[in-house]
């Protein structure tokens, strides 16, 4: 991390508290909050007010209160023993003023990023607004660093080379990756979760060219079965990443890397945390259902990948592990 003088500076850290919640809002899993504390105790303890910008869920543009940050502040004042002071907008004159009201050595958490669908846009005029609550910019958000959203990449562009960089999260996790990736290939392999393919585009195309395998794991597999002619049913898929799908096979073919695609999943009807319908190939789920979790012939393929492994790089989940039914694939691999 770079050395700044935090002293009477407002500095806005991008940091990665998408984390799970009950249906009464509790958290119920708070590593992502722990993960930002060192550098958000640097900040505090050098005498800055550490403002906190994130996202949580896919609120798409609107405002839905269950997904308020609101509900993260009193983990946030707990695990760092100090005062956390709650903005009820991320931009404009409720952001400032909630800033102006911490005092140095406090924290002050902004609402929902992803409340303005500017975020994903990556809008510069919105990067813009955000970038007048700080002093100093830290990006310590490695899970979401790899989109161009307006608060992780085009922010940057408004504060000076001298004040700005990244937090301690975000400068292990970028170490750690150079070492593995000095690993030997054959014996590398990289494990690629999440939702969207489009969200993880520059990841899997690196990992291609860097590692003997890639695990392909939730719901961004769906599109790669449907890009091979499967039936998916009502899995998620993004149609309009189709042809990028065939074209990431295609180059793994041609570099070398063995893509590892889930071959069955565990099925259900609702997108709820409900007892799954069954398992099934995963490019024959009938109508009307979907894939939540990799199932036991997928996790297999996996496990036997990874035990002969030497290095294993991993970024996103196998399935919906926040629902218990569906959670299996992503803790077996953890295991």
């Amino acid at each position: 991390m770079k050395t700044f003088d935090f002293s009477g500076k407002n500095v806005l850290i991008r940091v990665d508290f998408n984390v799970p919640q009950d249906k009464t809002l509790k958290i119920t899993d708070n590593t992502r909050i722990k993960a930002a504390l060192p550098t958000i105790m640097k900040v505090v303890e050098g005498g800055g007010k550490a403002v906190l910008m994130s996202h949580l869920g896919r609120p798409k543009g609107k405002w839905v209160a269950e997904l308020t940050l609101a509900s993260l502040v009193e983990e946030v004042a707990f695990l760092t023993g100090r005062k956390v002071h709650f903005a009820k907008d991320c931009i404009g004159d409720q952001a400032q003023e909630a800033i102006s009201m911490a005092s140095f050595g406090e924290i002050v958490l902004l609402e929902n990023l992803r409340y303005y669908e500017e975020e994903t846009a990556g809008d510069q005029s919105f990067a813009a607004s955000l970038s007048k609550l700080g002093d100093i910019y830290l990006n310590d958000a490695f899970g979401t660093a790899h989109r161009a959203h307006a608060s992780t990449a085009i922010i940057a562009d408004f504060f000076e080379e001298s004040n700005k960089g990244f937090g301690a999260l975000m400068n292990n996790e970028v170490a750690s990756i150079s070492k593995a990736l000095g690993s030997d290939q054959n014996t590398t392999v990289a494990i690629i979760g999440g939702a969207k393919v489009s969200s993880k585009i520059g990841v899997i195309n690196n990992m291609i060219e860097n590692v003997g395998t890639v695990v392909i794991g939730g719901g961004m597999g769906f599109t790669f079965v449907k890009a091979m002619g499967g039936s998916i049913g009502t899995s998620l898929v993004e149609d309009d990443k189709l042809e990028l799908a065939r074209e990431l096979i295609s180059k793994a073919k041609t570099c070398g890397c063995n893509l590892m695609i889930p071959e069955d999943t565990v099925i259900t009807s609702e997108f709820k945390d409900s007892p799954p319908a069954g398992v099934c190939p995963i490019g024959e789920i009938p109508d009307g259902y979907m894939g939540l979790d990799n199932g036991p012939a997928s996790i297999s393929k996996v496990m036997s990948v990874l035990s002969t492994a030497k290095t294993i790089i991993w970024n996103g989940p196998m399935g919906v592990f926040e629902f218990e039914h569906y959670a299996e694939g992503t803790k077996r691999v953890a295991q």
